[in-house]
Order: C-alpha cells, then sequence, then structure tokens
C-alpha cells in the first residue's frame, strides 16, 4: 500500500536517481492477461497486502521482525489477501477513483477444487496450495520453484476474482506483505494519522493508541491498519483506515520533499525493489512522469457495499449484491454497461440443454423455457453435477457457434462460448453458475424484483444492523488526513 501512494504521489519526482534505477530490482509477475493490458490510456491498478508471515521466497521471517509486526509466532496468517484496493486512474486525470474491497466478500470459486464459494481474500492463498500440491503430485521438490509458481497462481486467482466481482479490467497489479508494509513504513518514517476514539487491541493486532491526531512509527502503522477488533463496523473500518493511511503518505511525501530528495527516495525504492510485486511492463517511471501532468488530481476512497453479515461453515462473512457492485464499479470507473440483447441475432436452429449450478431451485426451467420463447429448441433440463463446475459457462457443438453467441449476447456478454467436442453438432450447454445474474431480457419479473430490492435494501440501511461502508472519502493527492474510527 505505500508503494501505491509513493506511485501515486511521485508526480514531480520521475528524475530522481535514473529511470534504470526506478524501474529494475522489482520482482515481476505475469498475472495481467494480454487483452487488459491495453484500456486506451485508462490505468486499473489492483493493489494486495498479503497477510502472509514469509518472504518473497516463502522463507521464515526472523523472531525480532515478528516482534515487531506483532505476527505471531510466524505460523498465523496463510497467504490471504487482507488488503484489496482497486485504482482506476483515468486517462484525462481528471479524477482518479480507488475501492476498498472488503476482504470477507463471500463470491463465486472459479478453479479451487472443492470449493464452489470463498471469502475473496482466500481466492490467492487457496489456489496457491491447490497449484502447489498439483506441481508436488507431479514430481517437483524445489521448494523456490514451487513457492514461485504457487504465488503465481495465487495472484492470477485473486486478480480474476476481483475481474469477476467488479465487472472491469485489470491492467496493473502490486503486491506486498507484512514484512514488505513495516520495511516501507519505517524508511517513510512512520506516518500520522487521526483517530476518532481511543483503542485497546493489545491482544490480536497490537494497536493501542489514543484518539485524536498522532504520528505513527512503522510497528504501529501495520497495527493502526490491521485492527478490526474493538471498532464499530469491524472490517470496514479497517478498509477506512487503509485509506488514511494513503492520504497520509501521500501528504507526508509531499510535505517532506522526500519525492525530490535523492537520498531518501533512493532508500525508499531500495525497500520497495525488496518488498514489492509487479506486473510485468508496468514502468513506473512512464507512470509517474504521466501523473506529473496532472495539477493535484482529485481522489476518492470508495468502499463496496455490503448487504449484511452472515455465518457459513462457520465463518463470518459479507453477503453481497454482486449485479450492484457491478454497476456501481462500472459507472464510477466510466465503463460502459454492457449491452442485453433483446433477441437472437439470426434465426435459432441449435438445442440448448440448460443445468443449474446456482443454488436457487428451478433456475434452469425458468432459463430454458425463456430461451424457448426466443426461438431456442429445448434440450435438457436439470441439475449440475461435480464435473459441470459451480461457474457459468456456455459451450456449443459443430455448427452451434453463432446461435451460441448469440445466446451469450441475450445474457449480456457475461460469458463467452467455448468448442466442445463432446457436444453433438447443433447442440449447446448452458451451465448457470452460482456467478449467474438473470438479465431483464431473459425474466419479466426482473424489473419489479428489483424495484422491491432496492427498497427493501434502502429501508435496512435505516436499521443498525446494515453494514456502514461509510462516505467516500475525496481528497487531493497530499490533501489532508481524515479522522476514522
Amino acid at each position: 500500500m505505500s508503494m501505491a501512494a509513493v506511485s501515486v504521489i511521485g508526480v514531480t519526482g520521475a528524475f530522481w536517481y535514473g529511470e534504470t534505477s526506478l524501474d529494475n530490482g522489482f520482482q515481476k509477475t505475469g498475472v495481467i492477461s494480454e487483452e487488459d493490458r491495453s484500456l486506451g490510456g485508462d490505468i486499473n491498478i489492483l493493489l494486495i497486502g498479503l497477510d502472509t508471515r514469509k518472504d518473497l521466497n516463502g522463507n521464515d521471517l526472523s523472531k525480532d521482525i515478528l516482534d515487531q509486526l506483532h505476527a505471531g509466532d510466524g505460523s498465523e496468517g496463510g497467504y490471504n489477501a487482507n488488503s484489496l484496493i482497486l485504482v482506476h486512474i483515468p486517462k484525462d486525470l481528471k479524477k482518479i477513483v480507488a475501492f476498498s474491497i472488503p476482504r470477507d466478500d463471500y463470491v463465486p470459486a472459479s478453479g479451487i477444487p472443492g470449493y464452489d464459494h470463498i471469502k475473496i481474500k482466500e481466492a490467492y492463498g487457496l489456489k496457491k496450495f491447490y497449484a502447489e500440491e498439483k506441481l508436488k503430485a507431479q514430481g517437483m521438490t524445489d521448494k523456490n520453484e514451487l513457492e514461485r509458481q504457487g504465488r503465481e497462481a495465487g495472484r492470477a486467482s485473486i486478480v480474476q476474482a476481483v475481474k469477476s466481482l467488479t465487472g472491469v479490467p485489470i491492467n496493473r497489479f502490486a503486491e506486498v506483505s507484512l514484512v514488505g508494509f513495516y520495511h516501507l513504513a519505517d524508511a517513510l518514517g512512520g506516518v500520522d494519522v487521526c483517530l476518532n476514539h481511543a483503542v485497546d487491541d493489545s491482544y490480536f493486532s497490537g494497536a493501542v493508541f489514543p484518539a485524536g491526531p498522532q504520528h505513527l512509527d512503522a510497528a504501529n502503522a501495520l497495527s493502526f491498519v490491521r485492527q478490526r477488533h474493538g471498532l464499530e463496523n469491524g472490517d470496514l473500518d479497517r478498509t477506512h483506515r487503509q485509506q488514511a493511511f494513503l492520504t497520509s503518505v501521500s501528504k507526508q511525501l509531499k510535505d517532506s520533499g522526500t519525492i525530490t530528495n535523492l537520498g531518501k527516495m533512493k532508500a525508499l525504492m531500495d525497500v520497495a525493489h525488496r518488498d514489492v510485486v509487479l506486473s510485468d511492463g508496468w514502468s513506473l517511471t512512464d507512470f509517474i512522469t504521466t501523473l506529473g501532468r496532472a495539477n493535484s488530481p482529485s481522489v476518492e476512497f470508495r468502499t463496496l457495499p455490503v448487504l449484511r453479515y452472515d455465518m457459513v461453515d462457520g465463518q463470518d462473512v459479507n453477503i453481497i449484491d454482486p449485479a450492484a457492485i457491478k454497476k456501481e464499479v462500472r459507472s464510477a470507473f466510466g465503463v460502459e454497461q454492457p449491452t442485453v440483447a433483446a433477441a437472437p441475432r439470426t434465426t435459432p436452429t441449435s438445442t440448448v440443454d440448460v443445468v443449474n449450478a446456482t443454488g436457487t431451485p428451478g433456475m434452469a426451467a425458468k432459463v430454458s423455457k425463456t430461451l424457448s420463447d426466443k426461438g431456442f429448441t429445448q434440450g435438457n433440463v436439470g441439475n449440475a453435477t461435480y464435473s459441470d463446475g459451480t461457474s457459468t459457462v456456455l459451450y456449443y457443438g459443430a455448427g452451434a457457434d453463432v446461435d451460441a453467441q448469440s445466446l451469450a449476447d441475450l445474457l449480456g456478454g457475461s460469458v463467452t462460448p467455448a468448442a466442445s467436442t463432446t457436444l453433438g453438432a447443433g447442440q449447446i450447454k448452458l451451465v448457470l453458475g452460482t456467478d449467474f445474474e438473470i438479465p431483464e431480457t431473459l425474466d419479466p419479473t426482473a424489473a419489479s424484483s428489483t424495484t422491491t430490492t432496492t427498497t427493501t435494501s434502502k429501508a435496512a440501511a435505516s436499521t443498525s444492523d446494515t453494514p456502514d461502508n461509510g462516505k467516500p472519502v475525496t481528497t487531493t493527492i497530499g490533501g489532508s488526513i481524515p479522522c476514522v474510527n
């Protein structure tokens, strides 16, 4: 997160000690897909903070560092992505928007055997573990290579999870772990923060602070952004602290002159090179030079909405509305909402089988009937099997490619048709997964249902049980530090 702040506010320091010294030295990841690399000049950055007590090579941290991190004996944490922030920097540089993603948002799992839903923070660690176990079964024994490939799989998984949740592409990625955060905060000389109330979380995060403005050293800065116990809104308050931290860092770097001080910036970048992972092709020199053309752009920090808290399989989770989240993020990022076709582009000649993995009884029959009304021939309808998976997928046999694309258009382009060698000619198979959202064109009751849902949500928002996502925090690069819980 500190690296993100350095990147965003270093607008006048692109010259600091040579372009090659800035860009060289980072560990790189190939997690960004080719189709997402160019977004017409816009930049969408996923920033993640890992809760692991390991270094980049998977080695245990020393006891003195663990003590500073207030991180137990090193066995805790796993590889959860406990900090997730999606940042949009538009081509015109007029307004930067950053969405914090609550780590316990309950989302569909993709490509993780044995799971149909997970907390979004788990997408990294579970995929890493699965990938490593698969490599071990194939005979790989090199510990460093297992760690490297496992982490790459984890990074790809968390990027895909965030793309699926928000409905927008991602073309930049940055990762930092607990020790990396500590080292960066230490190189900065700590940060200034402001609390609405005094806190005492000495048992868990180590956060023991009075109310009001104060300066925190590196260890306490880590406690500040990690605390969730004893806060009015738990993890949601923690996302607000992360936003306040980024604002504080940008102000400190601007006020202290660090970004134009060769010695200070070199020390900071040396730490970043050691602890931060960046996506391939991301030139910080070009990035900072581009931002340097802007005149203190405004920055708006927002938190993705949570409908309610719940308990699933003994774990606390956030229940969310994926459709509402996609709409909000796309609108904030200026991304055009997907167009849903009202009718097939040509008269369908294919037979469509529909199987249900949504968990909602009767969904397959409902969709199949509607597709029949659109001209498709009804095929088999039933519940999905284990081999069908839990994600929405669309397969087609020989000669059914055009009809499959028409069906994908009816679904709003949310699924890409894939050729299948097991389906017969003229056959289409639609698997309705846990991520399936029926568009209004396929559900005559959707409009009234949406109105009802919206009304219910607003009513619920007036109760004390509804999570408080907080109002957006709007500031400028280097602006004032907000007080938070």
